[in-house]
């Protein structure tokens, strides 16, 4: 073999790793993935899932400015996608502890943070209104941080979920504004009354999308191949749910929502 040139026998190997799978899952597989890339948006998921699974939320937080940089098919639909079975699995391990009047009003605000970030994202270029919600989220942890204190009523989870509809929409990001309006609330009921709200928020913001051509069955497909790297994740977060306390909770979720809109405003920034 000449030096330098790749190794005709390397090639073959990746096609019989992937010549192994079953005949409908090779003609099912998102093209031009190869096992690789496959394999790190897959770390990448897991992690997020791991995040969810401890404090309810961070999972789009967490992949969604790694996914813009490495792997941009996975933003925005993809990770809402992936998000729907998350935080079905969170809403169902604690159902006993959701909130159901939080989240109601906490969605019928995202219903409608969803329908207008469907006009926003033809009107306002999503640089801009990205870098507009991660300074809005910035500024309400460093308010938290300060001792100013968010209750749990239901004008605030409306116009949380209006802001996390939005931003959820735009950028697949929606949990910030939701960690800072209850970061007050216990650990449990936090967890089950989130993973309520996304399950139900992220239909909504595909649906959303996909009503302006900016998702469709490509993003389901992904999604479905990366859905056990979620399942993993998501398993590994019980045990250490379990052990959170609520002060740790709240810096915790303020420290993710921090990271979140920090992520975003560098994700901005290196794409332009």
């Amino acid at each position: 073999m000449a030096h330098g040139l790749p190794d005709p026998r390397a090639r073959r190997r990746v096609g019989d790793v992937v010549s192994l799978a079953p005949s409908w899952l090779t003609g099912a597989w998102p093209p031009g993935l190869d096992l690789p890339r496959y394999f790190a948006m897959g770390i990448v998921v897991l992690a997020g899932a791991c995040l969810q699974g401890v404090g309810g939320l961070g999972f789009a937080m967490f992949c969604a400015p790694i996914a813009a940089l490495a792997f941009p098919q996975l933003v925005p639909a993809p990770i809402l996608v992936l998000g729907c079975p998350l935080a079905a699995l969170a809403a169902v391990r604690e159902r006993h502890s959701i909130q159901w009047s939080v989240a109601g009003f906490a969605l019928a605000g995202r219903l409608a943070g969803a329908v207008l970030a469907a006009f926003v994202v033809n009107i306002l270029p999503t640089p801009l209104a990205s870098i507009l919600f991660a300074l809005m989220i910035l500024t309400g942890v460093v308010l938290s941080v300060r001792g100013w204190h968010v209750a749990t009523t239901p004008a605030n989870s409306a116009a949380a979920g209006l802001a996390s509809g939005l931003m959820g929409t735009i950028t697949s990001a929606g949990a910030p504004p939701l960690a800072i309006a209850m970061h007050n609330l216990e650990p449990a009921p936090l967890r089950a009354t989130l993973g309520c709200i996304f399950l139900i928020g992220s239909v909504m913001s595909f649906a959303a999308l996909a009503a302006v051509g900016r998702a469709g069955s490509a993003d389901l497909v992904l999604g479905l191949f990366l859905a056990p790297w979620l399942l993993a994740g998501f398993a590994a977060s019980g045990p250490i749910a379990r052990r959170m306390s609520r002060a740790a909770m709240r810096n915790f979720l303020l420290t993710l929502a921090a990271f979140g809109a920090i992520a975003v405003l560098v994700q901005v920034t290196l794409a332009h």
